[in-house]
């Protein structure tokens, strides 16, 4: 009898079936919500553009790949394209090194200010990095006597403002969390500083260098607006003639063709930097094991002067960066500050106006990009973070690994593939999809859609790195205390994830403001946003506009510096992702 009692009070616990069903049911809508959204908003219609380009009459014509590529145009842009990304791939890693070696292995006033001054360029808008450049270097600017406004050596310097940061915060964010007591050792027995460095530091540090160095070479072959205000029609990518061919050639075969081309060259960048990735993730993994804390005091036993060379070089190094990086920034303030009657507000002022040439004002505008930017993180934050949660589970059968695998690789295809290609999709495929009875091309949603598109890789790799280093002890004891999976997930993952959460609001935030490329196809008339309002005016003569595209993009520098500054003190402490 006293068997078979039960409490009347106590609710029944489910039974384990349908627990197990939930859990099944929870990860299966975490892959197909994701994959339902990357499938419609961006296989779709980049097919449809693709698709436009080498269907004809019916039937599939690949004569396009022939002509196109017997044109020298074509291959001068591709050499171009390669030439841009190597050179500021290169540039920048040499930059980057010592700047990681100051400011994360070093402890000094002012740190954290120069780490958010130099990781400002890489959250600012294409567009406003090409003013701001282009501000700095034409004639009558303070760099106009070099003559470099539209030169070569203008957009590679651009690109390695832009990616400066990447390679001083992937690299850096390892590099604080190596054991130094290796390299002190190799000090101890004799060897100098640089041979220290070159034979224990540097290959610890490899991986991470790598996969800086794949990065910044896709953002450098695949920069849009910052190309298109420096080097116009005679320093193209192949972002921007894709971009060329079909808005004023209106010939989607070869858009067709280079959108290929570029898919192509992403997906082996991609496949390179999963691996070095990796090889990061496993290095950062091990040097959480080691518990040693970080000081600038000589340990007994070095020879004196210990490393005092080469931190010296570092910091002059650093030093040339930074000034280089305020450089183009102070220049747009002043040059925003300065008009034909002198120094006074005006240009600000008449931001306020349509100045003649516009549809709404430049606050309108931002209005506009605010409510977009809104929306478009949203969406991103939701699929990102499923991504992110369902690619930091390591399954143990090797099937489910390089599932897990494929689909990271997935998800980062946006970062590479022509955002023109996705904007112009999205025109071609949106009206009547799969033969519905609606014009989607007129609903306000399909920009913040374009924008979160582009918005979720940086999620994911926000956001990732900080799942994947959770210690899968944390989840084992809280299920052995009897804790649900579904509780295991919120009261583990969720609650460490949230270290990342305000850094990645802020970059998907960030790259929604400044995003040019698709927007720019789909932004109407009426509803324009900031970037799109920026090159209007640039392309417009008279110095009224050009004053007002040197104010508007001061308001989005700021409004963008701002939005990133304030999510990144929301972060906590943990580990360091690729941005």
């Amino acid at each position: 009898m006293t068997q078979t009692l039960v409490r009347l009070d106590a609710p029944a616990s489910p039974p384990r079936s349908s627990g197990r069903a939930r859990v099944v049911a929870f990860w299966s809508l975490a892959v197909l919500v994701p994959l339902l959204f990357l499938g419609l908003f961006f296989a779709w219609p980049v097919a449809v553009m693709i698709g436009k380009g080498f269907v004809v009459d019916g039937r599939v014509d690949l004569s396009g790949f022939a002509e196109v590529f017997s044109d020298p145009r074509t291959w001068r842009i591709i050499g171009l394209t390669v030439a841009q990304a190597s050179l500021g791939t290169t540039i920048s890693v040499l930059l980057g090194v010592p700047g990681a070696y100051l400011l994360y292995r070093h402890s000094f006033r002012g740190r954290s200010v120069l780490r958010a001054l130099v990781t400002v360029p890489f959250v600012l808008p294409t567009v406003v990095v090409g003013v701001a450049f282009r501000s700095l270097l034409v004639d009558g600017g303070p760099l106009g006597f070099l003559h470099l406004d539209g030169t070569f050596a203008a957009i590679v310097a651009a690109l390695v403002f832009f990616n400066y940061a990447v390679v001083v915060r992937a690299v850096g964010g390892l590099w604080e969390r190596l054991d130094p007591r290796a390299e002190q050792a190799a000090r101890a027995l004799g060897a100098s500083p640089w041979k220290a460095f070159r034979t224990v530091t540097l290959p610890s540090l490899a991986p991470a260098i790598a996969s800086a160095a794949s990065l910044t070479f896709l953002f450098c072959a695949t920069a849009f607006g910052t190309v298109l205000v420096l080097g116009g029609l005679q320093f193209g990518t192949i972002e921007t003639e894709i971009w060329i061919q079909t808005t004023q050639f209106l010939d989607l075969r070869a858009a067709a063709v280079l959108s290929v081309v570029q898919l192509v060259v992403v997906a082996a960048v991609l496949v390179v930097a999963g691996r070095a990735r990796s090889r990061r993730e496993r290095a950062l993994a091990l040097s959480s094991q080691t518990s040693r804390p970080l000081s600038l005091r000589r340990p007994p036993g070095l020879p004196p002067g210990d490393g005092h060379a080469m931190s010296l070089a570092a910091a002059a190094v650093t030093a040339v960066v930074v000034v280089l990086i305020a450089t183009p920034l102070v220049n747009l303030v002043v040059r925003s500050l300065h008009t034909p009657r002198g120094w006074s507000f005006d240009n600000y002022t008449a931001l306020g106006t349509t100045g003649g040439s516009l549809t709404v004002t430049v606050w309108q505008a931002a209005l506009n990009s605010l409510r977009i930017a809104v929306d478009a993180t949203t969406i991103a934050l939701l699929v990102g973070g499923l991504v992110a949660l369902v690619v930091s589970r390591r399954p143990r059968r090797p099937a489910a690994r390089r599932a897990v695998g494929g689909l990271d690789a997935l998800f980062m295809l946006p970062l590479g593939v022509s955002a023109v290609t996705v904007g112009f999709g999205f025109l071609l495929s949106m009206h009547h999809p799969f033969g519905l009875p609606v014009d989607l091309r007129t609903s306000p949603l399909l920009v913040p859609i374009a924008q979160a598109v582009v918005a979720v890789p940086l999620v994911v790799r926000t956001v990732l790195p900080v799942l994947r280093a959770i210690d899968p002890r944390l989840r084992e004891a809280a299920a052995t205390l009897g804790a649900s999976p579904f509780r295991v997930l919120r009261t583990v993952d969720l609650s460490l994830g949230l270290r990342a959460f305000g850094l990645a609001v802020g970059f998907a935030f960030a790259a929604s403001l400044g995003e040019f490329g698709a927007t720019s196809f789909l932004a109407r008339p009426d509803r324009p946003t900031l970037p799109v309002v920026i090159f209007r005016l640039i392309g417009r003569p008279g110095p009224q506009n050009y004053g007002m595209a040197l104010a508007a993009s001061v308001v989005l520098a700021v409004l963008t510096t701002i939005v990133v500054a304030t999510c990144e003190k929301l972060r906590t402490a943990g580990p360091g992702g690729d941005w």
